[in-house]
């Protein structure tokens, strides 16, 4: 075949799609995909945690169907593709467009490193409680106070930052005694301590699914050295970084505000 009889790219596309279609239709129960597909983000952007990891297992036994032999590759791409889909909610929620970049590149990593044949059902459990964890973030706190719900959704978002109290007083314009007094009043516990709670919440993600030491982990977070990294981490989570690293089994840390509504 010479270089004009090569068929072009739009012409591929369209005999794949056509020979998709016709597999597809003589498949039972795929009409139902889009409508499971719905309530799984409707459950997410909940953050009905377990009922959305049953709704993914039911999503995957619908590809499985479609699959065959290739459900490992059929699945592996649907994980990034529904990773590009949150992403794409993330940032019509507000986030900031580099942390919802890095939410799907996180995502694609995780699948990229534990997408096998014993573990793909271990990567979607993975994903739900990472779509969970970010999508709380961008939960509107609703204290009694607008500066200490705003102050909350800035560290969520700046968490990566080496961010102090005097620092975000700054930003917000007003005395660090007045924002640590209302903070505290307000939120039940200190700025100092919400701060650290959420650098151990996110470290967790790097622990488990990053290569970085944890001596590198600590100082991306900033705390001022690996053993004070630890003992905060373990304060919280009652694990090492260490032992959280080392086994999978070890739920992630989740702090709920004591005044939180």
């Amino acid at each position: 075949m010479n270089i004009l009889e090569t068929p072009s790219i739009q012409e591929t596309i369209s005999r794949i799609f056509m020979n998709e279609t016709e597999n597809v239709a003589q498949l039972e129960g795929l009409e139902r995909f889009f409508e499971v597909e719905t309530q799984l983000m409707h459950e997410i952007h909940n953050l009905e945690k377990d009922r959305a990891k049953e709704t993914l297992r039911e999503l995957i036994d619908m590809l499985a169907l479609h699959a065959g032999k290739d459900i490992i590759r059929t699945v592996r791409n649907y994980y990034i593709i529904l990773s590009s889909v949150m992403a794409r909610k993330l940032y019509e929620m507000r986030v900031p467009p580099k942390k919802a970049f890095a939410f799907n590149a996180a995502c694609v990593e995780l699948v990229d490193k534990h997408m096998n044949d014993s573990e793909f059902m271990y990567v979607a459990d993975e994903l739900i409680e990472f779509f969970t964890s970010i999508i709380s973030e961008r939960k509107q706190p609703s204290f009694g106070h607008q500066t200490v719900n705003k102050v909350v959704i800035f560290i969520n978002d700046e968490v990566e930052r080496d961010l102090s109290v005097e620092e975000i007083a700054k930003h917000f314009n007003i005395s660090t005694s007045h924002l640590s007094r209302i903070f505290r009043e307000h939120a039940g516990i200190t700025l100092v301590e919400y701060l650290n709670v959420r650098r151990v919440e996110e470290s967790q993600y790097y622990l488990r699914h990053s290569n970085k030491g944890i001596s590198e982990i600590s100082k991306q977070f900033h705390f001022c050295n690996q053993s004070y990294f630890t003992r905060i981490f373990k304060k919280y989570t009652s694990v090492t970084p260490k032992q959280f690293r080392d086994s999978q089994h070890i739920p992630y840390f989740r702090y709920t505000l004591p005044n939180a509504k």
